[in-house]
């Protein structure tokens, strides 16, 4: 019970070490990506965790210049990862995924633009609601 404890709360306390303290200026070609990082059922989640960091997923996702917009768990799919990435570094994106996760987790991905600017002046509530 208390190695599960320790292992629930090394898990919780990595995703914090992805958020970096400086902000990249991303290129005017970046598009939106979204990655569907969905969990292996027949592994329980210490063989995933396991196998994420035998792999060295959590030093080579994302790779450098590829920005986190958010990154989500969906209860009984998987994660949601968000990414900003700049046109010309989307195969290293499908280089660390392939690299890293493919043992864990069965990927999708879903090239997104934010559709929000446009149907901002058409809105009549105009409020975005921000979770930070």
């Amino acid at each position: 019970m208390r190695k599960s404890l320790m292992f629930f709360i090394l898990f919780l306390t990595s995703f914090t070490s992805l958020a970096e303290p400086e902000f990249d200026t991303q290129p005017k070609d970046s598009i939106l990506l979204t990655v569907f990082l969905k969990h292996d059922q027949t592994k329980v989640l210490d063989e995933i965790q396991e196998n994420l960091m035998e792999q060295g997923f959590f030093d080579a996702f994302p790779p450098k210049g590829v920005s986190v917009v958010s990154w989500y768990v969906m209860m009984g799919i998987g994660q949601v990862v968000t990414l900003e990435v700049p046109a010309h570094k989307l195969n290293q994106v499908n280089l660390a995924i392939e690299r890293t996760a493919w043992k864990a987790f069965n990927t999708e991905f879903y090239p997104t633009y934010n559709l929000y600017p446009v149907y901002l002046d058409k809105l009549k509530n105009k409020a975005k609601v921000s979770y930070k």
